[in-house]
């Protein structure tokens, strides 16, 4: 997945509906960028949908690489959530953030 979609979703103030690790899942972006690997990843908040850790809700970290059918949806973001900051440092570069 390319960089653009969560940027858009995160400029549009809407959520993202995606496919990560066989699950479908609606977050909330709050920053979007590459590690110092060059990896393209997104921080965000998931409102619902499955997790491989069961946790259903809350904060994630999300390589791009292993993100599949990604859409923005018609449901406005509350971003942004208790505890972000600007300025990830597990980006080495940040291409959008609120």
């Amino acid at each position: 997945m390319r960089l653009n979609t969560p940027c858009e979703a995160l400029r549009l103030g809407k959520c993202l509906e995606l496919r990560y690790d066989g699950y479908v899942r609606v977050v909330e972006v709050h920053a979007v960028g590459t590690t110092k690997d060059g990896n393209g990843i997104m921080r965000v908040w998931q409102i619902r949908g499955g997790s491989n850790s069961g946790e259903r809700q809350g904060w994630k970290l999300m390589r791009l690489d292993e993100t599949f059918s990604t859409h923005v949806i018609n449901e406005s973001s509350k971003a942004p959530r208790a505890g972000y900051t600007r300025g990830d440092r597990v980006m080495s570069a940040i291409r959008c953030e609120l």
